[in-house]
């Protein structure tokens, strides 16, 4: 498969978990027995601002064939122009707003929250489709995770997050064939190659927790998005993808169970067990509920 097709296939899992993820926000224990039952929401299941700006990843990498950072932010202020009522969140408002106004992002970025910049979420939540694209490069993924990142979150924490989803999804892409993967073979390939953070320690205490362990007890020693930071968010979700890498459907239902960011947990998850199991993995009948991914500027919706 051709490394844009890889990023499609991602940007295909990512979405569905996204927008299934988004269907269970509400009272939390009419949630919860939804969720316990296992009970699909009726369709359509909208995008967040998750797909959306992940689908200005692959238009990047459609375009440049490589993440070149102004052609990105503009893709990014483009789609945030076509429809603001995403659910993105404060800060992101703040950046795209500056950037739609044609600000440089070299300035934005690393202005917010008194010149620490973010280390939010938001740049791993789309970077699984980058992940798939350099899955045969990975010298070369590690440098376009970062500069995908820095468009708006120029805080190592902010960075870390998008590298380690990244690699993550490209060793998802590598490991599709095996009968059985092996869960400590991907901590470590992505510890191995991560910086010293928050977000790394993290995901090495993600490494060592047992993956019969409750939902529950993982969210407790991990995060489930609460937060909105990548500290909080990728381990929890590298550990649902680990323990479910080969069934779509249970890998998303244990993920949204941890309750949290369900949106971006989904489409963290989503993302990288799609490249595991293909596009013939993941439910038709859940592809279907999906909201389309080229005509969505007009939909009413308000996840603000």
């Amino acid at each position: 498969m051709e490394p844009l097709a890889r990023a499609e296939l991602a940007l295909a899992g990512l979405s569905i978990g996204d927008a299934f993820g988004q269907m269970f926000f509400g009272n939390t224990e009419t949630m919860s027995m939804a969720i316990d039952l296992r009970a699909l929401p009726a369709p359509p299941w909208y995008l967040t601002d998750d797909s959306i700006m992940a689908i200005g990843i692959v238009e990047t990498l459609r375009a440049c064939g490589e993440i070149d950072r102004d052609y990105l932010a503009s893709r990014f202020a483009a789609n945030y122009s076509r429809n603001r009522r995403r659910g993105y969140g404060g800060m992101a408002h703040h950046i795209l707003q500056k950037l739609c106004k044609g600000e440089d992002w070299r300035k934005v970025a690393p202005a917010v929250f008194d010149g620490m910049g973010s280390y939010g979420n938001g740049a791993a939540m789309r970077v699984a489709p980058l992940g798939a694209f350099y899955a045969d490069d990975l010298e070369r993924l590690q440098i376009q995770a970062i500069a995908s990142a820095e468009v708006t979150h120029s805080h190592l924490e902010g960075k870390v997050g998008a590298l380690a989803i990244s690699l993550a999804a490209a060793w998802a892409w590598h490991h599709r064939e095996d009968n059985k993967y092996h869960p400590p073979d991907l901590f470590s390939f992505i510890l191995d190659r991560l910086p010293e953070s928050d977000t790394k320690n993290g995901i090495y205490r993600a490494s060592e927790l047992p993956l019969e362990y409750s939902i529950a007890t993982a969210v407790s020693a991990l995060g489930n998005g609460t937060m909105v930071s990548a500290q909080d968010t990728v381990p929890f979700t590298l550990w649902c993808a680990a323990r479910h890498l080969d069934d779509f459907e249970a890998a998303m239902w244990a993920t949204v169970s941890g309750l949290g960011d369900r949106d971006t947990t989904c489409a963290l998850v989503g993302g990288i067990v799609a490249l595991y199991v293909g596009e013939a993995g993941i439910p038709k009948d859940w592809q279907a509920a999906r909201e389309s991914l080229t005509d969505w500027e007009s939909a009413e919706v308000d996840w603000e």
